[in-house]
This record gives structure tokens, C-alpha cells and sequence, in this order.
């Protein structure tokens, strides 16, 4: 690159090219491939330890510096409250903002409550499946979300109060899981999240930004809180936002759960972002991804609930058997897929050119 840059020099004012506009336009593009080589080194990497360029190839936002707002100059923060600089590079002007690592059930990805989802086509729905039952909440190739759902049927009640209390993932032939703990009463000093890789069960450090990478760096779970509270990286895939909470005396009072005193039903709230779904994307949030999906919701009503049980159900956590599931292992690992969606969480640091910034790489 210097060479280039001294070459670039000699050329200027010469009988060839009297004003140097040759030499400096040339001289321009050297600098600017060298500055854009420099602004990678302020990436880290979602899911690798020591890589320092995004992995995902499939953004829109390729070879732009993207600041992050003075605000949230890092992805990373010790104070899980802090709020850290994100970018979605599927927006047409690659934007940075602040938000909290932490899922936000009014936003698109989400499925929170008892349980309510926002699709990728930001329409709210309700999907209620059945107690201690699993349903398909996204089905591709190369990617199964399942959901395990709980709940109770108080007397009088024609169906079953449910909440998400279980994810089941099946990815690039391998299995991960996390579930929220079944307590009588919550203490938010209890840690009641419990996690799996390939059937074993593993351990991430109780303490803020303790993680925990698969031995293929593919998979990374990283605690935002001391506990309760949790991302999980899917590499090029996809990022999961978790909090485990309970249902509180104010919400069965709001509700009329009638919640049982031995039962807090710890459940989750999930917020998804998918880096690279296929157009056939299915399962009760998946299929929303959909380019051309019409929402059965019905718009306007308030509480609108959508079916599928017999379409989506599963027989297992960590199975992919449902009516309309894609899912083969076979075609997990070294799939292109054609992306309609790509949501990522970069990284900014103060590391080089004294400023703070992103870059999105293919």
C-alpha cells in the first residue's frame, strides 16, 4: 500500500498529467481502501473469539463505516440497564442507534406474555397452543426453533392460559436448548435459566458479559445480567435476546390467571433477529418472514389469535416433526440461502482513528 501511495506521488505534475488530477483521483482510492482496512479492525466479531471482522456474508451495509451515536460508543456494556450502539443492515441507510440488550416484546421478533408475537411483518398476533406441548416457532433448512409451551386451565375456562417456558434449537446438525426454571416463588437473586449443547448440559458463569462459545464458535451464549438474562448468537444465522420472568401477582390480577402458590410459571420473553431466512421460512413467527405472507390476524381486534396447532406441533423440544417443518440436517452445514432478512448486532470500539464505528462486511 505505501509503495502504491509513493507511485501514486511520482505521477503528479508530470507532462502527462500537468495538474496531478490522474495521480491524486488514483492516490484517493489507495487512501480509501487503506482507511476502509483499517475501520475492519474496529469490528468484533458477534461469535468469534478472536476475530476481528463480521462474519455474516450477506449484508446490505458492505464496506460502509457506520458511526455509533456518542451515546453508546460499544455493543458491550457491564451495566445491563446501559443501553449499546446496534445497526440493522438491512435498512437501505445503515444506521446506528442505542438500544438495550435485552428483547423488547413491542418490537418485531418478539413473543412475550401469554403468548403474544410480532412478526417480521410487524403485526401483532396471539398463538396459544397447549400446555406442556411443543410448537414450531421457525422452520428452514438449516434452522428449527421449537418452543416448549406451559401453562394451567383454571376451572370454568375453555382453554389453557400458556406461556413459552422452553427454546429447543436444532442448528448446523447440532442441538441447543435453554429453559426457564420451574419455581414456587421468584427471587430475583436466583439464577433460573438452564442451558444444553448436544444433550449435555452446560454452565455460563453467573456474572454480566460471561460467555460460553460451542466448540465450532458457531453457537455463543453471553450473560447481558448477573442472571435471568441472556443473547444467544447463531452464526450468520441468528441472535436471540432472553429474559426469564415470572407471572406476577399484578398480572394474575389483571388476567385472572388464578396462578396456583406453587407455581410462579417462569417463562421467557424471546426477541429474534434473523441474519439469512430462506422465502419459505415457516412456523408460528417464522412464516411472517415471508416476502409475499398475507397475516391471519384479523386487524383491529384486540386480542387477535391465529391457530396452527395440528400444523406446527412437535413431538419433542428437540425435534423437527410438525406438519410444515423444513428442517434436515442434511442441509444444515455449507447451505447458501437466499436472505430476506438481516438484522445485526456489530461492534464499535474506541481501538483505532480515535473515533467509534461500524463496519459491515460480506
Amino acid at each position: 500500500m505505501i509503495i502504491n501511495i509513493v507511485l501514486s506521488l511520482q505521477g503528479i505534475g508530470t507532462a502527462h498529467d500537468p495538474l496531478g488530477i490522474k495521480a491524486i483521483s488514483k492516490l484517493y482510492g489507495v487512501v480509501r481502501k487503506i482507511m476502509v482496512q483499517i475501520c475492519s479492525i474496529t469490528v468484533r466479531s458477534d461469535i468469534g473469539v478472536s476475530g476481528n471482522r463480521v462474519s455474516n456474508p450477506r449484508s446490505r451495509c458492505y464496506g460502509k463505516y457506520i458511526e455509533c451515536p456518542y451515546e453508546c460508543p460499544s455493543t458491550s456494556n457491564g451495566n445491563y440497564k446501559a443501553k449499546v450502539c446496534h445497526v440493522n443492515c438491512d435498512s437501505p441507510v445503515c444506521k446506528s442507534y442505542c438500544k438495550h440488550r435485552k428483547p423488547d416484546c413491542n418490537g418485531p421478533g418478539s413473543a412475550c406474555y401469554d403468548p403474544r408475537f410480532i412478526g417480521g411483518d410487524g403485526i401483532v398476533f396471539y398463538f396459544h397452543g397447549k400446555s406442556n406441548e411443543h410448537f414450531s416457532l421457525v422452520s428452514d433448512t438449516n434452522l428449527q426453533i421449537n418452543g416448549r409451551f406451559i401453562g394451567h386451565r383454571p376451572a370454568g375456562r375453555t382453554r389453557d392460559f400458556t406461556w413459552i417456558q422452553a427454546l429447543g434449537i436444532l442448528f448446523n446438525s447440532h442441538s441447543f436448548s435453554l429453559e426457564a426454571i420451574k419455581a414456587a416463588t421468584w427471587n430475583n437473586e436466583v439464577d433460573h435459566l438452564k442451558f444444553s449443547y448436544n444433550g449435555e448440559d452446560l454452565i455460563v458463569p453467573e456474572r454480566a458479559l460471561s460467555s460460553w462459545y460451542s466448540p465450532e464458535k458457531d453457537v455463543k451464549v453471553e450473560r447481558v445480567a448477573n442472571k435471568n438474562s441472556v443473547i444467544v448468537t447463531l452464526k450468520d444465522s441468528a441472535e436471540i435476546m432472553v429474559n426469564v420472568v415470572p407471572v406476577t401477582k399484578e398480572d394474575d390480577k389483571i388476567h385472572n390467571y388464578k396462578v396456583p402458590s406453587d407455581d410462579c410459571f417462569a417463562h421467557l420473553e424471546v426477541q429474534f433477529r434473523f441474519f439469512a431466512l430462506s422465502p419459505k421460512v415457516d412456523g408460528v413467527l417464522g412464516r411472517t418472514y415471508q416476502p409475499d405472507f398475507q397475516n391471519p390476524a384479523k386487524p383491529g381486534v384486540a386480542m387477535p389469535v391465529v391457530g396452527g396447532e395440528d400444523k406446527y406441533g412437535t413431538t419433542e423440544l428437540l425435534s423437527a416433526n410438525c406438519l410444515t417443518c423444513l428442517y434436515s440436517p442434511e442441509n444444515s452445514s455449507n447451505q447458501e440461502m437466499t436472505s430476506v432478512t438481516e438484522y445485526l448486532t456489530l461492534d464499535c470500539t474506541r481501538r483505532a482513528l480515535a473515533g467509534y464505528g461500524i463496519v459491515c462486511k460480506k
